[in-house]
């Protein structure tokens, strides 16, 4: 027996996995739900979690259920309907969504939480699945003070670098902050690779200088490990899940009435990257994707600078 409150997670892929896996290595009693893929679910209750049929069950069993999904029509899913986590939910449950979500729905369903006596925290990630192994993700919390207090002990057993960024909202305002500068990383790495490869300069040789210099980053470190490097595994977020958060971040700029002339220019290569059937591909292949867009191959590009 444990005094620890029970926790529920609902969408265990390549995030949600390790993250689950920690918590219930921190001692708490899990209960997971997944969707098709049965090797997560399956190693999860290897490991002593309960498989919950429904959210309305985990509802019905937790203290606390956290959510790490695609977008906020499947985590509205979650919620509403017979088999719903309101439906099941009894007065004190606290939700966790880490999905990178609409603010808007957020606030929406914290609302509907609310009315039955739950409570709704935002923890959206930062890093790749490799970090949500180790324990080490990022989390922009959005809560309640007295609420983030109480849930911190359970998001340390995911997360190495944790901020309290504001109310429940503000954590799915700032992931979409922090997802807009990436993804204008990748626009802006992509095209200065093949725009360089055009004008005459390797991108082996842009690689280098700009990885040499004080304009190097983290995120030109993972983009250029496919550039260049050509490592499939480097980073695993889809074309199709960026362009939902751009789609989400120019929305949230123009109800703010705020001028985002640079998140228009980075949602059309993603758009366009997933309307010509790439939506499935890792955001690192985008510098083969506007390489192609240039009469280029990437691939042969970057051999030829090695050779």
């Amino acid at each position: 027996m444990t005094d620890k409150p029970t926790v529920g997670f609902i969408g265990v892929g390549f995030m949600g996995h390790g993250m689950a896996k920690n918590i219930l290595q921190g001692g708490y009693p899990l209960w997971v739900k997944g969707n098709r893929n049965r090797t997560p679910i399956d190693s999860l209750v290897g490991m002593g979690a309960t498989e919950a049929k429904t959210p309305r069950e985990m509802a019905e069993n937790c203290d606390v259920i956290h959510i790490c999904l695609s977008n906020s029509p499947q985590v509205e899913a979650v919620f509403h309907g017979p088999d719903g986590i309101l439906a099941g939910m009894r007065a004190g449950l606290t939700v966790i969504d880490t999905t990178t979500a609409d603010p808007t729905s957020t606030e929406a369903l914290a609302a509907a939480l609310a009315e039955k006596g739950g409570v709704m925290i935002d923890a959206p990630l930062g890093r790749t699945p490799k970090e949500a192994e180790a324990g080490t993700l990022d989390a922009m919390v959005g809560a309640p003070d007295a609420d983030f207090a109480r849930v911190l002990p359970i998001i340390e057993c995911w997360a190495g670098t944790i901020n309290h960024v504001g109310p429940t909202g503000a954590g799915h305002k700032m992931k979409l902050l922090m997802n807009f500068t990436s993804m204008g990383y990748a626009s802006l790495y992509a095209e200065a690779l093949a725009v360089a490869t055009k004008a005459g300069i390797s991108p082996n040789t842009y690689a280098k200088v700009i990885g040499d210099s004080r304009l190097s980053n983290g995120f030109f470190d993972t983009f250029m490990a496919y550039a260049i490097g050509r490592d499939a595994e480097i980073h695993k977020f889809s074309i199709a899940n960026a362009t939902k958060d751009l789609r989400y971040f120019n929305a949230m700029a123009s109800e703010a009435g705020a001028v985002n002339v640079m998140a228009s220019a980075a949602k059309h290569y993603f758009t366009h990257a997933e309307a010509i059937g790439k939506g499935e591909d890792f955001i690192i292949t985008l510098s083969d994707i506007v390489g192609d867009l240039n009469g280029l191959n990437m691939a042969d590009e970057v051999a030829k600078g090695k050779a």
